[in-house]
């Protein structure tokens, strides 16, 4: 089991920088997310694109606001449970909680800090007959391993950031590989569409433009796929793996289940310090809710801030929390 004082459950970037603010106080984090990696959606969905509203920074790509968090939290040194999802809260007589993964992964704390973003993601599925029959066994909706793919033949359907990167990235991975668009223009970023359409050109890989994969195939597990050509011809592909990446849908999942005072899928608090209902309990980022409540970054940057005064309270109960400005005390590692 691992020890902790605070779990934060999210990774995104404003779990990130509850693991900053905490780490100030002399309050170690370990970080749970379902996704396999950190950053939420801003790695996941739109890593490339620019953010103007984070102080300080005129503009600054996504990914690099979650490489520059990564780096300010690295004296700190946060552990990290990634691609599980958070699935049981259990309150301990002391008061204190265990938290509980989809893998079986627990982790002891005496704060819980929610800051899941719009919850935990799921896979936006395409609508294909038998798809989740291959599950695991061929058909992948995230790539944790980008080994799992060495040699391979792979066939990526998608046209947006994620679906391009991991063309661009797995093409010098897998045997073979196919990306299977529906539209003639990219949603993801145009230098990366650039890419792969240069890749394509030169051979590196097979683009299909204007086409949908309409079928699976397989006999326990996937070996091909039907690729429907400008709305009119069938072409079958013999594949190792199919990767749909249509984006990710936000769900509340199992916290709806953890006894918090919901309202419409968001997590009510107390703007005072963002606690919960239950004591020990707090929610952060664009998971809550509260009136005048804006869905910023840099709103959830300010939450978790006195969200970790009012934690501090609770995990050193005798002493006094003194403000110390980091100009003064800088950064003291952990």
């Amino acid at each position: 089991m691992i020890t902790t004082d605070i779990c934060i459950v999210g990774a995104g970037p404003v779990g990130l920088f509850a693991v900053f603010e905490a780490g100030l106080l002399k309050m170690r984090c370990h970080v749970i997310d379902a996704l396999p990696i950190v950053g939420g959606q801003l790695a996941e969905i739109y890593p490339k694109k620019p953010i103007y509203d984070i102080p300080g920074f005129p503009s600054i790509l996504a990914g690099d606001l979650v490489d520059n968090l990564m780096k300010q939290i690295e004296p700190f040194h946060p552990t990290f449970t990634l691609g599980e999802r958070v699935e049981h809260l259990h309150k301990q007589e002391d008061g204190s909680f265990v938290v509980e993964t989809s893998e079986g992964t627990e982790v002891a704390c005496k704060v819980v800090v929610i800051a899941g973003g719009l919850g935990s993601f799921e896979p936006r599925k395409p609508a294909i007959d038998n798809l989740e029959t291959f599950e695991g066994k061929g058909v992948n909706y995230m790539v944790r391993d980008p080994e799992t793919f060495r040699n391979k033949r792979v066939v990526i359907a998608g046209g947006g950031d994620s679906a391009l990167d991991w063309t661009i990235f797995l093409a010098g991975v897998a045997e073979d590989l196919t990306l299977v668009h529906r539209g003639t223009t990219f949603r993801g970023a145009p230098e990366s569409a650039q890419k792969v359409v240069s890749m394509a050109e030169e051979g590196h890989i097979k683009l299909l433009l204007k086409s949908n994969v309409t079928n699976v195939h397989g006999n326990g597990k996937l070996n091909a796929v039907t690729v429907l050509v400008d709305n009119d011809t069938p072409h079958e592909i013999e594949t190792d793996y199919f990767i749909p990446l249509f984006g990710l849908v936000p769900k509340l999942g199992p916290i709806e289940n953890w006894g918090l005072e919901l309202d419409k899928s968001a997590i009510a608090v107390n703007t005072f310090d963002y606690s919960t209902n239950v004591p020990g309990v707090y929610a952060i980022g664009d998971i809550n809710t509260y009136p005048g409540k804006l869905k910023l970054i840099l709103c959830g940057f300010h939450e978790a801030a006195l969200m970790a005064q009012s934690a501090y309270n609770i995990i050193y109960p005798d002493k006094k929390f003194v403000l110390k400005y980091t100009t003064v005390n800088g950064i003291q590692e952990l």
